[in-house]
């Protein structure tokens, strides 16, 4: 969500207010979209990594609070679970030291807080979703202190009125209700951001709807939750599933769900914004005390707060961002389809192939979005989450194909071509690009290194709770060596 919230009693005054000042922000957000007021003029990229904690052993530890006091850095914030943690990396240009200088900043960061927790018995992992994570550790009682986080539980449990319902049939199947929200916090993702002009912004949102399927089916690093294998990105439904405010009844009646794909290509960051506001009740009605029209008209930038705290609770998987800074306001993408992990390298290689495939698609003279329809985005998403990198995606022109070669022959192309139009040079782009080059050659990537580690593991004797405990030890001594995944040996 972003934002601190005090614990809260909502009225239906409340409400009504709150409604009233979103229509309001709205008028202003248009106004400032006709005159232009953005900066825009050297957009830059930032990225969020969301990690978990576990203790010695590789099993869950709910020590978040100790371990950002050990950490005492502030670009380090609780998540919602109480074995999460989240990282923001500054904001930067794209070129800005090379992209090896930003891997370093972050391998640093990462190392860093390593340090620290480990005094305290606790390590970090970068992973889609904690593989030794169990039914017991998700309960209310996992939730963080911010009181931001009980009220949010409290607000889509009376949203709902009744128990979470999680099914989820993969490779085995799992299904079971919960009490609270907490089962969200296994979801762990690394954000990319992408700062855009305002003219362009629906040009890039439409891009990275596009490929969303294609970068969960490289990056799938998921397949186990609660001691069952199911999708390779079970993120993705787990999400869609685990902050669901509506009941059957209403699902059955076409309410558009919290965690969103959308329904249309888009003609502005606008239509994002006027859709949030009607389509979804607040859940945080919280009022500030800025007028935003009267701070437009006195030359000022309001900060649209009630606009942009219902943002944070609609979780597109390609959320608009209206932010203010020193420079003035700015639009921004944050592309959240990614699961964390495995590695820094692997990670920066995925920002790598976003942003430069990105680019080359809006510089299209037909833009992929003109020639797919907006619900076989969709479905590509979905097919890459279940099958991960063996998915086989629709592209126009190509039809289905299996999507490493859609990569191989048609997208990596393009990527090194937006990179370079982006000015980075072949220096940069070869190794970067070079990791997703070889994730499709070998067909390998960390979802499919878990699978194979514990079927072995479990082929040698081990249960299946001691085979992902094992499989996860191993895995943060890889991630430590920052070796891509696809290197990984399985024995």
């Amino acid at each position: 969500m972003g934002r601190d919230v005090p614990a809260l009693v909502f009225t239906r005054e409340d409400r009504r207010r709150y409604r009233d000042k979103m229509h309001t922000c709205l008028d202003v957000l248009a106004q400032m979209l006709r005159e232009s007021g953005f900066e825009s003029e050297r957009p830059q990229v930032g990225l969020e990594i969301e990690l978990n904690l576990v203790g010695d052993d590789g099993r869950p530890a709910m020590r978040n609070t100790e371990v950002l006091r050990a950490i005492a850095d502030p670009a380090w914030s609780t998540e919602l679970g109480r074995f999460n943690l989240e990282i923001n990396i500054p904001p930067r240009r794209l070129l800005s030291g090379g992209p090896g200088s930003w891997e370093q900043e972050i391998r640093d960061a990462l190392n860093h807080a390593e340090e620290r927790a480990s005094a305290i018995g606790a390590h970090l992992i970068m992973v889609g979703i904690l593989p030794t994570l169990g039914e017991s550790d998700v309960d209310e009682t996992a939730l963080s202190g911010d009181p931001r986080y009980r009220l949010l539980n409290e607000q889509i449990f009376a949203a709902r009125g009744e128990d979470l319902r999680i099914r989820v049939d993969g490779v085995e199947r799992l299904a079971m209700y919960a009490d609270a929200i907490t089962p969200e916090a296994a979801c762990t993702s690394t954000q990319f951001h992408l700062q855009v002009a305002p003219k362009e912004f629906a040009d890039y949102w439409n891009a990275a709807q596009a490929v969303a399927g294609v970068q969960t089916a490289l990056a799938a690093n998921s397949p186990f939750l609660f001691g069952k294998e199911l999708w390779r990105e079970t993120r993705i439904p787990l999400f869609e599933q685990a902050t669901d405010t509506r009941p059957q009844e209403i699902k059955a009646q076409g309410v558009r769900p919290r965690v969103w794909f959308g329904e249309r290509w888009i003609t502005s960051v606008f239509d994002l914004f006027e859709e949030n506001v009607r389509y979804f009740p607040a859940l945080l009605p919280i009022c500030d005390e800025e007028d935003p029209q009267q701070a437009l008209d006195d030359g000022g930038v309001p900060e649209l707060g009630e606009l942009t705290l219902h943002n944070g609770t609609i979780y597109r998987w390609n959320r608009p961002i209206y932010a203010v800074t020193d420079s003035g306001p700015h639009l921004r993408i944050e592309n959240r389809v990614l699961p964390a992990g495995p590695t820094v390298a692997d990670t920066i290689a995925n920002g790598a192939f976003y942003y430069g495939l990105t680019r080359a698609l809006v510089d299209e003279d037909r833009p992929v979005w003109t020639r797919m329809s907006f619900s076989v985005a969709e479905e590509n998403l979905h097919t890459a989450a279940r099958d991960g990198i063996d998915a086989r995606l629709y592209w126009p022109g190509v039809g289905e194909v299996p999507v490493t070669e859609l990569v191989l022959r048609r997208l990596l192309p393009l990527a090194h071509q937006g990179l370079e139009l982006a000015g980075m040079d072949a220096e940069w782009r070869e190794p970067l690009l070079g990791v997703i080059e070889q994730r499709c050659v070998t067909g390998r990537n960390g979802a499919l290194w878990q699978a194979e580690t514990v079927h072995r593991l479990e082929k040698a004797g081990c249960d299946r709770q001691e085979a992902l405990r094992r499989m996860t030890m191993t895995y943060m001594d890889y991630m430590h060596l920052n070796a891509p995944a696809h290197t990984w040996p399985v024995d």
